[in-house]
């Protein structure tokens, strides 16, 4: 009777391991369900306060880049109120410049609107005329084959195609896109206004920061390191960012004038502005050049030669002096930078293309001292 009784508890498992077997795995479901949940309300609040976020990372990358100008005219015994206010008029007085030194170019690509609208209409009803003879053409050509293959069935039933397609009114597109500029200048002027107060708060974030993270002298290290390598990388990739435009624009005015597009200046500021979004804004410019090209002798040469040229400079400047400098700034591989590109383009659109390298280089920054972001900082690490 003694003997069977061990060989009973041996069979039966411990109470405190049939619990954790039964309860592991709901556990990990409920886990994944939370992340999958905080994952889509991080995406929601994201989306939904696109235009508060990114007015927000516009004005503290812009007050990191200006900061040290801020700090120098600080040292040589300017208050930091006067002095972040010269660094933002002296901002805002440089573009006022620059527009105003170009006026007359640009006075002369405005001029040439209508005549392009009308062009731009003409060859969009010609394609549309085209296209509607081509449905003729293939509704002929089935009604014959019809009458050869069924003679009886093809005069009992007639098949008519009728193509509506929605016309293209360049007034509506014009009125758009004047809405798009005032909403972009009062932008611009809140983004002003945000960067002089960051400027004006000087430290002020920082030590609260520190303070917030709590009592250990360890946190507050960690703390202060984030913040030292946040600023040093978003000032050496603005700088990198001010001298590779400068570099596309300068090339792209002496292409333009060598290949003799009229208006070169102000195209090749266009060229250097947009050269900041990645891949987007040279393909517009490019495509903007070849049309003005077009306007200018309707030569199918210049066209090539304007997109051409463009489409050179911004691939040989973005690929092997872009790339390099972004690469030794944040050490961070190019399929990361590109679905980062993808992902902040998708979620925000144009803005979310502009600001998706500041965006990743910080959040490589910061995930090189949190121990939890380890696997963050591996996946964009080269």
């Amino acid at each position: 009777m003694s003997s069977t009784t061990p060989c009973v508890a041996a069979e039966l498992p411990a109470p405190k391991q049939a619990a954790e077997n039964h309860i592991s795995l709901p556990g990990t479901a409920r886990g994944l369900a939370i992340g999958i949940l905080a994952t889509a309300a991080v995406l929601f609040i994201l989306e939904s306060a696109q235009g508060l976020l990114i007015s927000l990372i516009l004005g503290v990358i812009i007050a990191y880049t200006l900061n040290p100008v801020v700090v120098w005219l600080e040292w040589i015994k300017i208050p930091r109120v006067l002095g972040a206010g010269i660094v933002v008029l002296t901002v805002i007085s440089i573009i006022g410049l620059g527009t105003y030194a170009l006026r007359g170019q640009v006075q002369g690509i405005l001029s040439q609107l209508p005549a392009a609208a009308n062009k731009i209409t003409t060859g969009l009803a010609s394609m549309k005329k085209g296209q509607r003879n081509n449905m003729k053409n293939v509704q002929a050509a089935a009604t014959a084959m019809e009458k050869v293959t069924n003679p009886s069935s093809a005069e009992a039933k007639a098949t008519h195609v009728v193509v509506d397609e929605p016309t293209f009114e360049i007034n509506n597109f014009l009125w758009v896109g004047s809405k798009g500029a005032l909403e972009i200048i009062a932008q611009v002027a809140m983004v002003l206004f945000l960067v002089y107060f960051l400027l004006l708060a000087a430290d002020t974030f920082k030590r609260k920061l520190v303070r917030i993270t709590g009592p250990p002298l360890s946190r507050k290290k960690i703390t202060v390191l984030i913040l030292d390598d946040i600023n040093s990388s978003i000032q050496r990739y603005m700088l990198m960012l001010l001298l590779t435009n400068v570099l596309v624009g300068l090339l792209a005015w002496l292409a333009f004038n060598w290949i003799g597009l009229e208006n070169a200046g102000a195209w090749a500021a266009v060229a250097g502005v947009l050269h900041i979004i990645p891949y987007f804004g040279p393909g517009v410019v490019a495509i903007a050049v070849g049309m003005a090209g077009y306007m200018q002798s309707e030569s199918l040469s210049l066209v090539l030669l304007a997109s051409g040229s463009m489409l050179a400079i911004s691939t040989v400047v973005g690929t092997f002096i872009t790339t390099w400098m972004t690469g030794r700034i944040a050490k961070m591989n190019t399929a990361a930078v590109f679905i980062s590109i993808l992902f902040w383009s998708w979620l925000w659109g144009l803005w979310g293309m502009l600001l998706s390298l500041p965006i990743i280089v910080i959040v490589k920054v910061v995930s090189q001292h949190v121990p939890r972001l380890m696997i963050v900082s591996e996946l964009l690490s080269e």
